[in-house]
C-alpha cells in the first residue's frame, strides 16, 4: 500500500510496505536537477551531490562510509536534469540509523575548504573520463547541439570553468536556496510502517525551512544539426535523434511500444536489421528520455569507420517505414510483452520501486498502479504506433552526431529526410 503526506514544513512523504522482504530503501530527492542551475555555475548540482558525501558538521567521509559498512548498507547517489537523489539500502531493523545518516548528509554538509578543492580534482577527471568514453560522447554532443542553448543541452557534470570557479559561497548559497522543504521528497519501501517512517521524519527534519528557490523552466528549442567529431578511434559512434513527447503526454504508452518495435529489444527492427541481418553494428538501439516539457527520441550505434554512411541510411530507412508499415499483431504483442515483463521485473526490488514512486510524484503528482501502467500499453494498438512514428519522424527533423576516425565524411540534410 502506498500512503502519501505532505509535512508542515513542506516535505513530501511517500512510503510503501512490501511485507515479504526484509530490506528497506529510502531515499531523499531534490525535485530540481541540472537544468535549473544558472548559467555561470553549470555543474553546481552535481558538485553539491559529491561534496554532500565529503562530511557534515559531525561526521567526516570515513565516518559515513563506516556507519553504512557496518550494517551491511548500500549508499549511493546521483544527479539527472531534473532531479538529485540521495538513497540508502539497509535491512529493515538499521532503519533509524540509515535516516540519521541520510538525513545528516542532505541537512548539514560541512562544505569544508580543502574538501572543496579535492573534489574538484575528481569532478575534472569525470569530465575527462566522458571525452575518453566515446558513447558517452556523442550523447553530450548531440544533446549540447540538439537544445543549443538550453539547460538541458548543458553537460551535468558542467565544464572545467564553471568546476573551478566552485567555493564555499556559491556552493553554500545553492544549497541553502534549493534543500528547502516545497523542493524535497522522502520515499521509503520495504518492511516498514508508514506511522513509524513519518515519525522519524519529523524528528529528523522538524527545522528544515519551508520555503526554496523554484527556477522558471522554459521548454527547449531543438536544431536538428549534424555534428561530426572526428577522434582517433577503431569504431564509430553515431547517435541519431528527433524530439519526443514530454513525460505526461497523453500519447506516451504508444512511444513506449514505437520505441520497443524500433530498438528497444533484441528482436527489434533495429537489432535484427542492422547487426543480425547486415552486421554493420554490435551493438544498436533505440531509446526515449523525457521531462517535463519536452522528450527526446534517439538511435545509438557503435560500427566500424567506413561504413557509418551505410548505417545512417539503413536506419533512416527503418524510421520511415514505421511510418507506412506498422507492426503487424505479432510484432506488436511481443513488444508489449516486452514492456510489461521488463516494468513487473523492474519493480521487483526496493530500490526501483522507491525511484518508480518519486518519479511519478515529480511528474504526475499522483500515483499509477502496476495495473494502470500495464492497462495502458494494452490500450496501444497498431493504428497508434503509426500514428506516433508519423508525428515523431517528421520530415528534416532528424539530428545526427557521429565520433569517429570519419575525416572527409558528408551528410547532406536531404539524406535524412524522413518525408
Amino acid at each position: 500500500m502506498i500512503v502519501r503526506d505532505v509535512l508542515p514544513n513542506g516535505l513530501r512523504l511517500l512510503t510503501e510496505r512490501v511485507p515479504h522482504v526484509r530490506s528497506v530503501s529510502i531515499g531523499v530527492w531534490l525535485a530540481l536537477g541540472s537544468r535549473h542551475e544558472p548559467n555561470e555555475h553549470a555543474g553546481i548540482a552535481h558538485f553539491v551531490e559529491h561534496m554532500l558525501f565529503k562530511g557534515t558538521l559531525t561526521r567526516n567521509a570515513e565516518d559515513i562510509a563506516q556507519a553504512i559498512d557496518s550494517i551491511g548498507g548500500q549508499m549511493d547517489a546521483f544527479t539527472a536534469k531534473e532531479y538529485a537523489s540521495y538513497y540508502l539500502k539497509v535491512l529493515d531493523e538499521h532503519l533509524p540509523l540509515a535516516m540519521d545518516v541520510l538525513t545528516d548528509i542532505v541537512r548539514h554538509p560541512a562544505f569544508r575548504v580543502n574538501d572543496i578543492e579535492r573534489e574538484k580534482k575528481v569532478v575534472l577527471e569525470e569530465i575527462k573520463m566522458v571525452e575518453d568514453t566515446p558513447d558517452d560522447l556523442v550523447y553530450e554532443l548531440f544533446n549540447e547541439h540538439f537544445w543549443a542553448g538550453h539547460p538541458l543541452g548543458r553537460p551535468i557534470l558542467g565544464t572545467p570553468e564553471t568546476v573551478n570557479q566552485f567555493n564555499v559561497e556559491n556552493l553554500r548559497t545553492y544549497f541553502q536556496s534549493m534543500y528547502a522543504g516545497r523542493n524535497l521528497i522522502l520515499a521509503a519501501v520495504g518492511n516498514i510502517e508508514h506511522a513509524h517512517v513519518r515519525d522519524l521524519v519529523e524528528h529528523f527534519f522538524e527545522d528544515l525551512p519551508v520555503s526554496g528557490d523554484v527556477p522558471d523552466e522554459t521548454p527547449p528549442e531543438t536544431f536538428p544539426r549534424v555534428i561530426i567529431r572526428s577522434k582517433d578511434l577503431e569504431q564509430s559512434h553515431v547517435c541519431l535523434g528527433t524530439d519526443a513527447y514530454q513525460q505526461d503526454h497523453e500519447d506516451r504508452y504508444a512511444s513506449y511500444v514505437l520505441n520497443t518495435v524500433l530498438g528497444g529489444s533484441m528482436s527489434s527492427r533495429l537489432f535484427q536489421n542492422v547487426r543480425e541481418k547486415r552486421g554493420l553494428a554490435y551493438s544498436v538501439y533505440s531509446g526515449l528520455s523525457a521531462y517535463r516539457d519536452a522528450g527526446l527520441a534517439t538511435i545509438y550505434a557503435g560500427c566500424g569507420n567506413k561504413v557509418v554512411g551505410e548505417l545512417i541510411d539503413l536506419v533512416v530507412a527503418e524510421l520511415r517505414q514505421l511510418k507506412t508499415d506498422p507492426p503487424s499483431k505479432t510484432e506488436l504483442k511481443r513488444a508489449k510483452d516486452h514492456l510489461k515483463g521488463s516494468l513487473m521485473l523492474g519493480l521487483e526490488s526496493t530500490s526501483s520501486r522507491m525511484s518508480h514512486l518519486v518519479r511519478q510524484e515529480i511528474y504526475f503528482d499522483r500515483q499509477f498502479g502496476l495495473d494502470d501502467t500495464l492497462a495502458g500499453v494494452d490500450r496501444v494498438t497498431n493504428g497508434d504506433v503509426q500514428r506516433v512514428a508519423s508525428q515523431l519522424f517528421r520530415e528534416d527533423k532528424l539530428a545526427v552526431t557521429v565520433v569517429g576516425a570519419v575525416n572527409g565524411l558528408e551528410i547532406p540534410r536531404e539524406r535524412l529526410f524522413l518525408g
